[in-house]
């Protein structure tokens, strides 16, 4: 087989029998954060097969199930074939075939009568996480709709990487990542790069090999461990990773705060820290040595149910391997305190000297300085429209420009109560919030209905879209679309080998209906025309186009250097030393402190825990955290019954250990009850002796799309939804951050009894939780 791969080496499309081969791309959706090199085998116009591509560095030939059962998704039967308009009440799944041209022309007209009543701000756009629209969707908000108001589905706190690159870009006037050699095209060659395998990794709230989150391939620090790397893993269960560990750190969810002050305080005290960078690159160290005083291994043991002494040996070990990388998720940003605790673990990598050195933490920019995310159109709004940004009272998102995106919890107040002004439409693309990113889904459901236009455009019809959408717009899937997409490194090109039915891509979309609204900002006539407009007018450091790129090149590594700061390669004066304020990395953060922020880190308990309010805990004795990761599965996605995915995962499952199982009077595979003071859920029980016997660990973003798709039922989107036991608008002083990771349950068994009236009825015609 390898002399086959290497034949076709450098080729992008050859024959193979009856099927055409082509090297590209794959994005989700469906998938996950990555662009990883594939190899699709299509025939007759239909996908057959994907295969990893060997000659991509990215992922070296090897791919995820999400990928492997991509066929089974974009030939699936369930997907919409052409565009939907309600002909029925919301909910009922009644339905109305259309044309791409008369769904513009009513989505057209809602929203210049929008324009006409109220205001452009009175659309707002929504998407998912991490995928291939992240600014085709901003862009047509911004530079269509006209309105300031894009974000992410009802994401509370905008807990999804957004706190952790708040923390970095005010700390360090840049992001970092875990250097395991992904920014080189010769990857783990050490004789021509500089990489050097991490001695250390901690694997900080992140099942990376489950996950690939945040443009992160788990497999690369599998490929580390065969290096030699060893592993520190911070996570309430015994991962596949934390299970390979020397050290793992079994810590309450919630208190990553808590233990990373512990290390600091552990580092600073025993003289581990990295006296030449501190000294010459940092600023506040005093400041942050006095604050961690207070924040002993005997304190912070208590908080996180870790022993002292495991703290301390986590610390040293981290501070004397030279060098060392931390990679971390999203347990970070879903508490309260996210960016604090953000602040904390950037602090460790800072003072041991592990900032932008090989195999440290390095600071990383999007190949060749493209610029198009979720800010991508927004300065062509006026700077009074751009000022009436729903949520813009919160100085990180609005006076620093660390991000241009609303803020979702003020949105869902602004539909309840039409302040600061009225929501009128909600556009939402591949996002299914009442399964997934709402926190409180009951909530959301409720508001939602309310909205007067609703447009979904998505792969499937999904419990939103079946609730709430006037007109539904078929999705095209990452085979099915013509793009380039950059996060990070490398610069990949997407290539179009397959048509479903009516589907479009979000370029095509964008394109069309932007076209009718504001053609001064869509000079182009299709998505390669776009994609070919982000290349050449976006991506300074890239000489190419569309053709290039996705027909010769399918992926480009820009050069990469380390240690930037020395080199004058960070600020725009061209001086050594970060882009901040002081030049420095800012352990003491005076962009925080000019705003009235706390400048340190530091923890404070969740509202809802055994130790903030212990008469709940009496009542709801196990922390419950939720949104663990699973092999099968992207946040909502693979749930049709059809792809392979579903076969092997076809329940909702919870976790629990074996004693409190027991002294339940539970067993494996009972369907079992989830519930606190705010609703409850059903889950079928799987025993994790791993965990910490306070401890229940949920699974997130369940519906069941082989069951009834009207009202009450919502394709059973309720029923098993974690988030109805999840509180919405409760962030961080900041506007960021939620705690999804840290509430308070009790769990009982499912008996015909208990049954008689599920969530989903229960929530859709009796109006019940959270109310």
């Amino acid at each position: 087989m390898e002399d086959y791969y290497e034949s076709h080496k450098g080729q992008v499309e050859w024959q193979d029998g009856d099927y055409t081969v082509t090297r590209t791309t794959v994005w989700s959706g469906p998938g996950c954060h990555d662009g990883c090199g594939v190899l699709y085998y299509t025939k007759g116009g239909k996908l057959e097969k994907v295969e990893g591509d060997p000659d991509c560095a990215y992922n070296q030939g090897t791919l995820c199930m999400r990928c492997l059962e991509m066929p089974e998704a974009v030939n699936n039967p369930r997907r919409p074939t052409r565009p939907l308009k309600r002909v029925g009440e919301r909910g009922e799944n009644k339905w109305e075939g259309i044309t791409w041209d008369e769904a513009y022309d009513i989505i057209e007209a809602k929203v210049r009568s929008i324009w006409d009543e109220y205001a452009p701000e009175s659309i707002a756009c929504m998407i998912g996480t991490g995928r291939a629209n992240c600014w085709q969707v901003p862009y047509l908000c911004y530079s269509a709709f006209g309105s300031p108001n894009f974000c992410l589905g009802f994401l509370s706190g905008e807990s999804c990487f957004q706190p952790r690159s708040a923390a970095m870009a005010s700390m360090n006037g840049d992001f970092l990542i875990a250097d395991c050699s992904q920014q080189f095209e010769k990857r783990y060659d050490t004789e021509n790069t500089e990489w050097r395998v991490p001695e250390i990794i901690v694997n900080w709230g992140c099942n990376a090999v489950a996950s690939n989150s945040d443009n992160f391939y788990g497999g690369w620090i599998v490929d580390c461990m065969q290096r030699g790397t060893k592993l520190i893993t911070v996570d309430p269960s015994l991962t596949w990773l934390a299970a390979r560990s020397e050290v793992w750190l079994r810590l309450r969810p919630g208190t990553d705060g808590a233990l990373a002050l512990a290390m600091l305080n552990v580092i600073i005290e025993e003289d581990l820290w990295d006296h030449d960078f501190v000294e010459n690159w940092c600023y506040g160290f005093d400041e942050l040595a006095e604050r961690v005083k207070e924040w002993t291994p005997e304190r912070s043991a208590e908080i996180c149910w870790v022993e002292a002494d495991t703290i301390r040996a986590a610390a040293r070990r981290y501070a004397e391997a030279k060098p060392a990388a931390i990679q971390w998720g999203l347990p970070i940003d879903q508490a309260v305190m996210g960016i604090p605790t953000a602040q904390a673990i950037n602090a460790l990598w800072a003072i041991t000297g592990n900032t932008d050195v090989p195999g440290g933490n390095i600071i990383i920019r999007n190949a060749f300085d493209q610029n198009v995310s979720y800010n991508y159109g927004y300065n062509n709004l006026p700077a009074e429209v751009q000022a009436k940004r729903i949520g813009a009272e919160y100085p990180l998102m609005s006076k620093a420009g660390f991000s241009s995106t609303a803020h979702s919890d003020s949105i869902l107040q602004a539909i309840e109560t039409g302040e600061p002004y009225p929501i009128r439409m909600l556009w939402l693309t591949s996002t299914n919030p009442i399964a997934n990113m709402a926190s409180d889904a009951p909530r959301v459901f409720r508001a939602v209905k309310t909205v007067d236009f609703v447009v979904v455009n998505d792969l499937f019809l999904t419990p939103t879209a079946v609730a709430f959408a006037d007109i539904f717009l078929p999705a095209a899937m990452s085979p099915e679309r013509d793009m380039q997409r950059v996060w990070w490194v490398p610069l990949r090109g997407m290539k179009k080998v397959v048509q479903y039915a009516e589907a479009k891509s979000d370029d095509t979309v964008v394109t069309e209906l932007g076209k009718r609204l504001h053609p001064e900002n869509f000079p182009w006539d299709d998505d390669k025309g776009w994609t070919d407009n982000i290349l050449r007018t976006e991506t300074p450091g890239y000489d190419g186009g569309y053709d290039d790129l996705c027909n010769r090149d399918v992926w480009v590594y820009p050069d990469f250097e380390y240690r930037k700061h020395e080199k004058g390669l960070l600020r725009p004066d061209g001086q050594p030393g970060f882009n901040t304020p002081t030049g420095r990395v800012e352990l003491y953060n005076s962009v925080f402190s000019l705003w009235g922020y706390d400048p340190l880190p530091d923890w404070a308990e969740p509202s809802c825990s055994p130790y903030a309010s212990p008469e709940l805990y009496e009542e709801y004795p196990f922390v419950l955290t939720t949104g663990a990761r699973s092999f099968e599965f992207f946040h909502s996605e693979h749930r049709q019954p059809e792809l392979t995915s579903r076969e092997l995962h076809p329940d909702p499952l919870f976790e629990m250990s074996a004693k409190s199982a027991a002294e339940l009077g539970l067993h494996e595979g009972d369907w079992c009850w989830l519930e606190n003071q705010r609703g409850r859920c059903r889950q079928k029980l799987h025993v994790n002796p791993s965990l910490d016997d306070r401890v229940v660990r949920a699974e997130h973003g369940w519906w069941f799309p082989e069951r009834e798709a009207a009202e009450p039922s919502l394709y059973g989107v309720f029923d098993s939804n974690i988030n109805n036991l999840l509180p919405q608008c409760e962030n961080g002083v900041t506007g960021y951050g939620a705690p999804y990771k840290n509430q308070l349950c009790k769990v009982y068994l499912c008996t015909e009894e208990n049954s008689e009236t599920l969530p989903s009825l229960h929530v859709t015609k009796m109006g019940g939780y959270s109310k």
